[in-house]
C-alpha cells in the first residue's frame, strides 16, 4: 500500500503557511503544463487561514470549485460558499468560480454540478473529472468532504457529485464530489490541526475502511498537512 506525504507542523498556522504554499506551486504547475487549473475547495473553520494567505500573481486560468456544500443558500452561515467567499474570492480577481447551488435541494444541486464538472474538467480513462488540486479537510468520525462513516455514497460509481441525505451533523442534505473523483485528482492535501483529529488522522493512515473515509484516498497522490497536536496518535519524529 502506498504511502502519503506527511507535512508534519508545528501549529495551525503553520499547517495554513504550508497549504497556502502547496496551493500556490501546484496551481502554477498546472497552468503552465496545461493553462489552466482546477481546484476544489474545502469548507469548514480549518481552512479558512489557508485561504487568507493564498497570493497567485495572476488568476486566470484558475477555476475554483467545492468539495462539497450543505442545502443551504449562499449567505446562509452554514453556507461553504459563504465562507470562501469571505476568505478567498476577495483576492482571486479573474478566476472563475463554481458554485454548488444547494438550495436547489441536494439532487437537483449534484446533477447540476455533475454536469458543469463533465463539461469543463479533463476526463480520465473511466470517464472520471480529473482535478488538478483538491483540498480537504478531516472530521473527528474520519469523514472528508461529506462523506460520512460506512454511509452508502462512499459506494456510488458513475456520478462526480452525489446527493447526500442524512448527514450525522446538521443540515442533513448536502452535495459532495464522490470518492471516484477524490481519488481520481491530480493532487489531494487533508488538513488537520487540533487534538482532537488525532484520532481521525491515525484512522485515515492506517488500513483502508469505509469506517474512515478518508483512508480511502488515494495515498499516492495525497499529502496530509497537519499539526504536532493533530498527529500526536501516529508514530515518527
Amino acid at each position: 500500500m502506498s504511502s502519503p506525504t506527511v507535512v508534519r507542523s508545528v501549529d495551525y498556522e503553520a499547517v495554513s503557511v504550508a497549504a497556502a504554499g502547496l496551493f500556490t506551486a501546484t496551481v502554477a504547475a498546472a497552468l503552465a503544463a496545461r493553462g489552466a487549473a482546477h481546484v476544489a475547495l474545502d469548507g469548514g473553520k480549518t481552512p479558512e487561514r489557508t485561504y487568507a494567505l493564498i497570493s497567485l500573481p495572476s488568476w486566470e486560468g484558475v477555476e475554483l470549485w467545492f468539495g462539497d456544500e450543505r442545502c443551504v443558500g449562499p449567505e446562509d452561515p452554514e453556507s461553504n460558499y459563504r465562507m470562501v467567499a469571505e476568505t478567498l474570492l476577495d483576492h482571486t480577481p479573474g478566476a472563475v468560480v463554481h458554485r454548488i447551488e444547494g438550495e436547489l435541494g441536494a439532487e437537483v444541486a449534484a446533477s447540476a454540478y455533475d454536469v458543469a464538472l463533465r463539461e469543463r474538467l479533463p476526463l480520465d480513462a473511466d470517464g472520471v473529472p480529473v482535478f488538478d488540486l483538491i483540498l480537504l479537510g478531516i472530521g473527528e468520525d474520519g469523514h472528508t468532504a461529506s462523506l460520512f462513516p460506512s454511509h452508502p455514497e462512499l459506494a456510488v460509481r458513475g456520478a462526480a457529485a452525489i446527493a447526500v441525505h442524512d448527514s450525522p451533523k446538521p443540515p442533513p442534505d448536502r452535495v459532495s464530489l464522490s470518492l471516484e473523483v477524490l481519488r481520481a485528482a491530480r493532487a489531494c492535501v487533508l488538513m488537520a490541526s487540533g487534538a482532537g483529529k488525532a484520532a481521525a488522522i491515525a484512522g485515515a493512515l492506517g488500513e483502508p475502511t469505509p469506517l474512515v473515509p478518508a483512508s480511502l484516498l488515494a495515498r499516492e497522490r495525497l499529502t496530509v498537512i497537519a499539526d504536532a497536536d493533530a498527529l500526536a496518535d501516529i508514530g515518527g519524529p
